[in-house]
């Protein structure tokens, strides 16, 4: 949990800022994004499936990372989950508008998580501007739509190339991923609201 404010980041220390072993698999994260996409664009299922997986992974390896080594710190609560969103978001408007072979993602629904994201951003900034400072603390539902998200396009990837054809399967997790967003929206509503209070 990290409390922000103007006069945090005044006296926020060297070593809150320092690049440790952990924030460079965070970096790799965005790193690998822009080689995701144009593997996808190019139709190279299978590289795309395996760079995803090395992205998703350095997730987990991180968090464990920072945890094991005590290395959390400001940059690194920061760019995690802006590295997960780049990752994602970029993986999902590629799925929705490069033709692929068995699926396509519909745009309204990228368009949903787009704007979730804006309505979470932008709800933060405003509580900031209203309080003066705001608490930032990831929540286990936030972690498991992130998570279920990373799967399902890594399931996805792995149906382009293998020539899968799940249909049911396909439109089941798109549902479940679509409540999981409205509830991770709601949630984070009221978490806003309450703060205000």
């Amino acid at each position: 949990m990290i409390k922000l404010n103007f006069h945090f980041f005044k006296r926020l220390p060297p070593h809150e800022k320092r690049i440790t072993f952990s924030t460079v698999f965070t970096l790799l994260r965005i790193a690998l994004t822009p080689f995701i996409v144009a593997a996808m664009a190019w139709h190279a299922w299978g590289v795309a499936f395996v760079l995803f997986i090395i992205a998703s992974a350095s997730d987990w390896v991180d968090g464990y990372l920072a945890r094991t080594f005590k290395e959390q710190t400001f940059l690194g609560a920061c760019l995690d989950p802006i590295a997960d969103k780049i990752l994602l978001l970029s993986c999902f408007f590629a799925l929705a508008f490069i033709q692929s072979p068995l699926f396509t993602i519909p745009l309204w629904f990228v368009l949903l998580i787009l704007i979730k994201e804006i309505i979470l951003v932008g709800g933060t900034f405003f509580i900031f501007l209203q309080k003066g400072h705001i608490e930032v603390r990831p929540r286990l539902l936030g972690k498991l739509t992130t998570f279920v998200q990373m799967i399902f396009i890594i399931w996805l990837f792995a149906c382009y190339f293998f020539q899968w054809v799940p249909i049911k399967t396909y439109y089941t997790m798109l549902g479940v991923l679509l409540v999981m967003v409205f509830a991770c929206l709601v949630e984070y509503t009221r978490i806003g609201l309450s703060a205000l209070r």
